[in-house]
């Protein structure tokens, strides 16, 4: 079932009508060739509920759709990642994008750190998180998302930690952690719990620098390890989504 993104305000509940407007629609009458009776799913983006409808009739300019349920728990995981990616060469930030959106992220923070190569003024900065915005959509139509995980503004690793304090656990891999570093990483994914909100620093394709991980460690960070190999920046970014979504999809507490 094809699955659309609408504001809140094209949402009424009371008259169990729901509207599509914008580029959907075209997509909708002329590439799907959707018709009356035809049922989607539609998510306002927001409360990650699953809202689903059946088309009513459409014109060049709207789709008209009788609400016929709510699914209440969605397809959110029970914790919020916010994933903080070292900014890394080419286009692979679309693929850590695209694909952590499919695991369950709930925002993605590109960082400058010392090590990038990458470096980005303000006007490319805007241009590149406008893109990104637009893959991190469609990630999340694709795989029938609740909510448009957020692309945030590019900021420096010093912000990027300030802005993690808050989160309930920290987690920041890296190649040189503690020879015990296995047991501990498992303990803390074990030890997740809904409604917990996540960080992830990940560094770009040079790792982080020596007084990077210093400042983590000062700001409370959790060292952890993903083995023993060497996993490329935008394969490590994957691996956490992946255990946090294993540890944590299906228990109770869900987050709208």
């Amino acid at each position: 079932m094809y699955q659309f993104f609408v504001e809140p305000s094209q949402i009424n509940t009371e008259l169990k009508r729901v509207f599509i407007t914008g580029p959907d629609v075209n997509h909708i009458k002329n590439v799907l060739r959707m018709k009356p009776g035809e049922e989607v799913n539609v998510s306002n983006g927001y409360d990650g509920k699953e809202y689903r409808c059946a088309i009513i009739d459409m014109d060049n300019s709207v789709v008209n759709l009788e609400l016929r349920f709510i699914k209440e728990d969605g397809n959110e995981l029970p914790v919020e990642v916010t994933l903080y990616q070292g900014l890394p060469k080419a286009d692979k930030m679309e693929l850590i994008i695209q694909k952590c959106v499919e695991l369950g992220v709930t925002k993605i923070v590109p960082v400058s750190m010392k090590r990038c190569v990458v470096k980005l003024d303000d006007k490319k900065g805007a241009s590149k998180v406008s893109r990104w915005q637009s893959i991190a959509e469609s990630a999340a139509k694709q795989s029938k998302r609740g909510i448009i995980p957020e692309i945030g503004n590019v900021e420096s690793f010093e912000t990027a930690l300030k802005n993690a304090a808050e989160c309930d656990v920290k987690l920041l891999p890296y190649e040189m952690a503690d020879g015990d570093a296995m047991d501990k990483t498992r303990a803390l994914f074990e030890g997740l719990r809904p409604g917990s909100k996540i960080s992830v620093f990940i560094g770009p394709e040079g790792g982080f620098d020596e007084s990077e991980i210093e400042k983590a460690k000062a700001a409370g960070m959790q060292i952890i390890t993903l083995g023993k190999r060497i996993l490329r920046t935008e394969t490590a970014g994957l691996t956490v989504m992946s255990w946090i979504m294993l540890m944590t999809d299906g228990k109770n507490g869900n987050i709208s």
